[in-house]
């Protein structure tokens, strides 16, 4: 396989077949990530993605994920994305799953029919970077787009067919916006009702903005009990009609892993339980991005 630079992919992807078909992300502008700092994006060539599907082919038969990096492989043109696909149809056919970051940007440079193609070639979940649902946060952190834009474009994945799988940030807006965040991120995730869910922790990454915010005393970073309290006023603000809302990722101090709608109470007891100290936190130590 031909890597370079970093190579960033979701949790659930661990054990996919990595193929790295862009180098960088599309946006990169966001004041908290520092995943691509200096890397300018690029579609990589090609004869060097086919040359990758053919060792994928060789090599990886016993993965049945294939997982697209790098920061928003989406963007890729259709004319250049779907002959990826094919190829992987055609060469690894027993791959059951393939899947995408994908940005709002890129989501509304494809028609829902183009979409639907492919989802049919076997594009069958995307992740995408909410953060947060309050318009104000967004704007400070430099996503780029609003919270409607969020939901009509999350919704036109849902509506292609293909699985879509949120991000969102506790602490991303400070203390001062921090149950504005938590109510209004629940809104749009009510609102666009993804299969999945995933709360991360806020991590400051060195030389970022907000970094940068954080050391000259503008940003104010939570406490881990103040994050958890805006985990439950997030959870108790959203409704899904299914689907897993999950905060199991290494950076979150209290673990959950929730079938919506029906393990949402138990789950708002068990926070109301860590915020009692009846149960215990993950250390500063044990935790990681």
């Amino acid at each position: 396989m031909h890597y370079e630079g970093n190579i960033i992919r979701p949790p659930s992807e661990a054990n996919s077949i990595l193929l790295q078909v862009t180098v960088g992300c599309s946006h990169n502008k966001c004041k908290f990530c520092g995943a691509y700092n200096g890397e300018r994006f690029r579609i990589k060539p090609d004869s060097v993605i086919m040359e990758d599907i053919t060792f994928a082919a060789e090599y990886c038969k016993r993965q049945r994920r294939i997982f697209l990096c790098d920061g928003d492989a989406l963007i890729i043109p259709q004319k250049r994305l779907l002959p990826i696909l094919k190829a992987i149809e055609k060469q690894v056919p027993w791959v059951t799953r393939v899947g995408v970051y994908a940005n709002a940007k890129s989501i509304r440079m494809k028609t829902l029919d183009e979409l639907k193609e492919l989802k049919k070639h076997g594009l069958s979940i995307a992740y995408m970077g909410l953060e947060t649902g309050d318009d104000i946060t967004l704007k400070k952190i430099r996503k780029g787009v609003t919270s409607d834009t969020m939901i009509q474009m999350g919704k036109k994945i849902r509506e292609a067919g293909i699985k879509l799988s949120i991000t969102v940030l506790l602490g991303i807006a400070g203390s001062e916006r921090s149950a504005i965040h938590a109510k209004e991120t629940g809104r749009v995730l009510s609102e666009i009702d993804p299969e999945y869910v995933g709360a991360l922790s806020l991590m400051l990454y060195p030389e970022t903005d907000l970094y940068h915010e954080y050391k000259s005393g503008e940003f104010v970073l939570l406490e881990p009990i103040e994050m958890l309290e805006e985990l439950k006023i997030m959870i108790e603000n959203t409704n899904m009609s299914r689907g897993l809302f999950h905060a199991n990722h290494a950076s979150n101090y209290l673990p959950i892993r929730a079938i919506m709608p029906k393990d949402k109470e138990s789950t708002l007891q068990l926070i109301d339980e860590a915020l009692g100290g009846r149960v215990a936190l993950k250390p500063e130590w044990m935790r990681a991005l």
